[in-house]
C-alpha cells in the first residue's frame, strides 16, 4: 500500500471528516497530528487553509524545537507535481516578511495565527518552508527546487529572516510516517551506497572503525536529518540557519568552493550498534550522529544543489559502539566544532552537579537528567526523575513567578540562567522534587480526555498553559496563607498530601485558570480587540489575570459551605518562614 493509500484510508476517520471541509486540508492535517505530533485541538488551530489562506496552508509553532513550521500540502494521486507548488512556497515566504500586511489581507485563521508568528519571530525562532506531497516533483520542478533554495539562502544572509524550504515528497513522508508509529524508540537502519567514496576499515582498542570520504550527495539520503531522529544521541540540535558557522557551509556549497569542502570541515561522526562492511555496502544498524547535525542539516537545505557535485566530499567516521555509556562519552567530547551556546553547556556547570549530586543522594531512586537526549537507567522510579530542561522551566513558573516565559528554554539556559542558580541559591532536593510532582499532577489533567473541562482554546496552548497551571497552584497558596512571597514547594506538596487536598487543588487551580482566559476574552470584546489566546498566554497580564481569579474562587467556598471553607484554608497553611522573595527574571 503507498503511503498515498494509507493517508487516503486514515482521512476518512470522523475526526477529519468533522473537522475539515476536503481532501487537501484532511491531508494538511494529518500530517500535523502525526507527523508534526501536534494534538488534535492544536491541529486544528495550526490549519489555515481556505479563502484567503495567501498560499499557506497551516502554521505550526514548537516551542520545543524553536521552530516555525509554514506548511503547503498538495494531495495527489499522481505520481509527478510540477513547479506550481513551490512557487506558492516562495509566495508565502515573500508575504511573511510583511506580517502587517498579510494580516490585514489574509483570512481569519491566518490573521490569528500570525500574531503568534510575529512572536516567535521576536524570540528568534528558526522558520522552515515545507511542501508536503504524496507525489515527486518533475525535473523541470526540481531544478526550481533548487534555485529556490540558493535564493533563500541567499536572502538570509543578508536580512535577520532566516528561513529553510524543505520537500517533504512521497519518499520523505513514507519515512517519517514509519518513524512516527515508533516515535517512543525510533531505531535507523541504513545501508549506505560507499561506491563513489573512498573508505578504510580499521580497528582500535577493540572497535570496528569504518573511516570513509563519502559525496555529499549520498551524505544526504541517509534517513533522519531533517526530522532530527538521526541525532538522538547529539548533545544539541540544529543551532539554526543564522548560526555563522552554518552560513559558512551553506556558503561553500552554493558559492563555487564545493570541491575543498572536505578540507573546511572537521568531518562527521556516527555510532551504531552493528556495523557490516561488504564491498561497496556498509549496513549500519542502530545508527546515530554524535557530532554533525550542524552540518548534514545545512547541507541537506542545498540539497538540489548537492546532488549535481560529484566532487564535492565529507570524512566520516563510523564506530561500532553498542555500550551506551562509552557512546555518551563519545557524543560528549567531539562536539566541538559549531560554537556552543551557554544553555548546551549547563549539564557541567557546577552548579548544576551538584544540584544532580545532593538530589541522587537524597533519593536513590531518583535520578537528575542533565544531558541532552539522556535517559534514566530503567532501574530507577519515573516519578523521581527530572530533567534539567523541565527543572528550569519549573523555576521560572514557580520561584520567579513568570510561567509566562517556561516556554522558552533559550531564554531560561541563557538570559536567566544566573538569575535562577546564582552563587549561594540552595534548592532542596525536597524542594525540586515536590515541583516535580506537582508538575506530574497537573499534567494529568492536561490530557485528551480534559477531565477538567477546558475550553478547546485552553487546550490549544498546552505548550504554555500547564506552567501556569503550577503557578496558580503556588498563588492559592499565598493568597491562602496571606504572604506576598514563593512558597516552599516542598512545605505545599506536603500539606497538600497531608491533608488529602492535592486533587481539589489541582481543580481549584485549573478553575482559576478558565476564569482568568474568560475574564480576558470578555474584556477584549468589551474593547472591541481582537483577542489572541497564545499572546496572552505569554504575557504579563495573563498572570494578573489568574492572581485576580484566585480570591473570588476561594470566597466561593465560603459562600457554600463556611465550614468547608474553614477546613480548606487550615489544610493550606504552612509556617510563614517557608516564603521566599520572588526571582527576578522578566
Amino acid at each position: 500500500m503507498s503511503i498515498y493509500e494509507k493517508i487516503c484510508e486514515e482521512i476518512k476517520g470522523d475526526y477529519y471528516i468533522q473537522n475539515y471541509q476536503n481532501e487537501g486540508q484532511r491531508f494538511v492535517a494529518w500530517y500535523v497530528l502525526n507527523i508534526l505530533r501536534q494534538d488534535k485541538n492544536q491541529t486544528k488551530d495550526a490549519i489555515t487553509d481556505g479563502a484567503n489562506d495567501k498560499q499557506i496552508d497551516a502554521i505550526v509553532i514548537d516551542d520545543d524545537k524553536q521552530t516555525v513550521y509554514i506548511l503547503q500540502g498538495k494531495f495527489l494521486s499522481g505520481s509527478l507535481v510540477d513547479a506550481e507548488p513551490l512557487r506558492e512556497v516562495l509566495s508565502s515566504w515573500v508575504q511573511l516578511k510583511d506580517l502587517v500586511n498579510l494580516q490585514t489581507v489574509g483570512n481569519s485563521k491566518l490573521q490569528s495565527k500570525l500574531s503568534e508568528v510575529a512572536q516567535a519571530f521576536e524570540d528568534e525562532y528558526e522558520v522552515c518552508f515545507e511542501l508536503i506531497t504524496t507525489s515527486k516533483l518533475t525535473d523541470a520542478a526540481t531544478a526550481d527546487l533548487e534555485t529556490f533554495q540558493r535564493k533563500l539562502a541567499e536572502m538570509s544572509e543578508g536580512e535577520d529572516f532566516d528561513a529553510v524550504l524543505s520537500l517533504v515528497d512521497a519518499e520523505e513522508l513514507e519515512h517519517r510516517y514509519e518513524l512516527a508509529m515508533v516515535a517512543d524508540n525510533p531505531q535507523i537502519n541504513y545501508t549506505l551506497d560507499l561506491t563513489g567514496s573512498q573508505c578504510m576499515p580499521i580497528n582500535l582498542a577493540g572497535t570496528e572503525i569504518v573511516i570513509a570520504a563519502v559525496p555529499l550527495k549520498e551524505a544526504i539520503k541517509i534517513r533522519g536529518i531533517k526530522d532530527g531522529s538521526l541525532f538522538q544521541k547529539n548533545v544539541r540540535q540544529s543551532l539554526g540557519n543564522s548560526n555563522p558557522v552554518n552560513k559558512r557551509i551553506r556558503d561553500t556549497i552554493n558559492n563555487g568552493k564545493h570541491r575543498d569542502f572536505f578540507f573546511f570541515h572537521n568531518g562527521i561522526t556516527a555510532i551504531c550498534n552493528k556495523m557490516e562492511l561488504e564491498g561497496n555496502s556498509l549496513r549500519l544498524t542502530g545508527l546515530n550522529v554524535v557530532n554533525g547535525c550542524q552540518s548534514l542539516t545545512n547541507i541537506l537545505s542545498c540539497s538540489e544543489t548537492v546532488k549535481k557535485q560529484d566532487d564535492s566530499f565529507v570524512l566520516f567516521r563510523f564506530y561500532e559502539i553498542p555500550q551506551r555509556d562509552r557512546a555518551d562519552m563519545i557524543s560528549i567530547n567531539t562536539n566541538s566544532q559549531s560554537a556552543v551556546k551557554p544553555r548546551d553547556l549547563r549539564s557541567n556547570d557546577r552548579r548544576v552537579l551538584t544540584l544532580k549530586k545532593q538530589f541522587e543522594q537524597k533519593f536513590e531512586q531518583g535520578y537528575f537528567i542533565t544531558k541532552r537526549g539522556e535517559q534514566a537507567p530503567a532501574s530507577k522510579d519515573k516519578n523521581y526523575v527530572i530533567d534539567l530542561s523541565d527543572f528550569g522551566k519549573y523555576l521560572i513558573a514557580w520561584y520567579s513567578q513568570r510561567p509566562n516565559i517556561s516556554y522558552g528554554e533559550t531564554k531560561i539556559f541563557d538570559k536567566y540562567f544566573e538569575i535562577l542558580f546564582k552563587k549561594g541559591q540552595n534548592y532542596k532536593p525536597e524542594d525540586i522534587q515536590a515541583l516535580n510532582s506537582w508538575m506530574r499532577e497537573v499534567r494529568k489533567v492536561w490530557v485528551e480526555e480534559n477531565p477538567l473541562g477546558f475550553d478547546e482554546t485552553l487546550l490549544v496552548m498546552k505548550a504554555y498553559a500547564p506552567f501556569h497551571h503550577m503557578y496558580a497552584v503556588s498563588m492559592i497558596f499565598s493568597v491562602a496563607n496571606n504572604q506576598s512571597g514563593v512558597p516552599s514547594p516542598q512545605a505545599t506538596w506536603e500539606a497538600a498530601q497531608k491533608n488529602g487536598k492535592t486533587n481539589q487543588l489541582i481543580k481549584m487551580a485549573g478553575r482559576c485558570l478558565s476564569s482568568a482566559l474568560k475574564n480576558a476574552l470578555n474584556r477584549a470584546s468589551n474593547d472591541g480587540k481582537i483577542f489572541n489566546p497564545a499572546n496572552w498566554i505569554k504575557s504579563n497580564q495573563c498572570l494578573n489575570d489568574i492572581n485576580a481569579t484566585i480570591p473570588p474562587t476561594l470566597d466561593a467556598y465560603e459562600a457554600v459551605d463556611k465550614d468547608v471553607y474553614d477546613d480548606l484554608i487550615a489544610s493550606l497553611k504552612i509556617d510563614p518562614a517557608g516564603f521566599t522573595y520572588r526571582l527576578q527574571a522578566g
